[in-house]
């Protein structure tokens, strides 16, 4: 059964808000909001477009997880606290399955990071969703990708080429048992944004980035915003288990570097710093693998056994 636009919305999107500085949320022409004393506001905007960042066919409760994860994670790569978000929603048609389903996902994920949905829109059209995020961070302590100094050395959480192996797996390249395929689909579904990394990291780190779009692009662009080069060691990089049963070792190399979607942070801290750091992962629990070191020059480059590796033709996913 379909709805209209205003029903749509006060069914499915109108929740209760909570969130610290709303003074006025959905209903309005503007929401108005309150910026935390003393703090700078971080905002950020992605959009997913059905068949192209997500299965068309896929359930609307994990493509909305999804959306809020994959933009909050911007917001963790700047060391900020989540506060609100807007919602632009493109769909063929409203229907109410579909719709409750999506909502459902959608204040899920927004729950686990505390952060409110404020406004937004509603349109008929290809199946697509823009989310703007609004954080706040300290001011001068946010994680900018301009800050990294040569010495540095890199690090990223957790593990790289999950998202472009469950994609794989998506697309039905490869076949997996039930366990990998529950592993895989919550790393492409419902990844986990490193909120808490990132505030930690405004303490001690230089420079820092989500892994969208794939190691080597997102890293290479903190060495063209810092006039400096980078060296990744391939041994080095975090590789789940599920992964390297899946598929050859060039293979997994090759999504670890290039394939994206992972929504790791990769971060630099000065050897100076290095020492605290490792107290922090001892307290926190902080998950991370070193990789590599800034260098002078530019660019970045994989060394296996001391040997350069070339990258693929292309060093990370491109909207164009």
């Amino acid at each position: 059964m379909s709805v209209g636009e205003f029903q749509l919305i006060q069914e499915y999107f109108a929740k209760e808000l909570s969130a610290f500085g709303v003074n006025l949320g959905i209903g309005d022409d503007c929401a108005l909001l309150t910026v935390p004393e003393g703090r700078q506001l971080a905002v950020s905007m992605d959009t997913l477009v059905g068949g192209v960042h997500f299965p068309k066919n896929a359930d609307p409760e994990l493509i909305a997880e999804r959306a809020v994860r994959v933009c909050v994670s911007d917001l963790a790569a700047m060391g900020a606290e989540p506060l609100w978000f807007t919602l632009g929603l493109t769909m063929p048609s409203s229907e109410s399955n579909w719709l409750s389903g999506f909502s459902r996902g959608l204040f899920k994920a927004a729950s686990e990071y505390n952060i409110s949905l404020v406004g937004g829109d509603t349109t008929s059209g290809p199946l697509a969703i823009t989310l703007q995020v609004h954080g706040s961070v300290l001011p001068d302590k946010a994680l900018q990708r301009c800050n990294a100094r040569v010495g540095d050395v890199i690090f990223v959480t957790g593990n790289l080429g999950d998202g472009a192996a469950a994609l794989a797996v998506i697309k039905k390249e490869f076949e997996v048992g039930k366990s990998a395929f529950a592993y895989l689909m919550s790393r492409y579904y419902t990844p986990k944004a490193r909120i808490r990394e990132g505030q930690l990291l405004t303490k001690i780190g230089h420079a820092a980035i989500d892994v969208s779009d794939g190691l080597l692009a997102d890293l290479g662009h903190i060495c063209k915003a810092s006039g400096v080069a980078a060296v990744i060691e391939a041994e080095r990089l975090p590789i789940s288990d599920p992964v390297k049963k899946l598929c050859d070792p060039d293979t997994a190399m090759t999504w670890a570097l290039t394939g994206g979607d992972d929504y790791e942070l990769c971060f630099t801290i000065p050897p100076s710093r290095l020492r605290v750091f490792e107290d922090l992962q001892a307290k926190y629990n902080f998950d991370c693998t070193a990789i590599g070191e800034i260098v002078s020059g530019d660019g970045v480059s994989c060394l296996s056994e001391g040997r350069v590796v070339l990258p693929p033709k292309s060093a990370g996913y491109e909207h164009f």
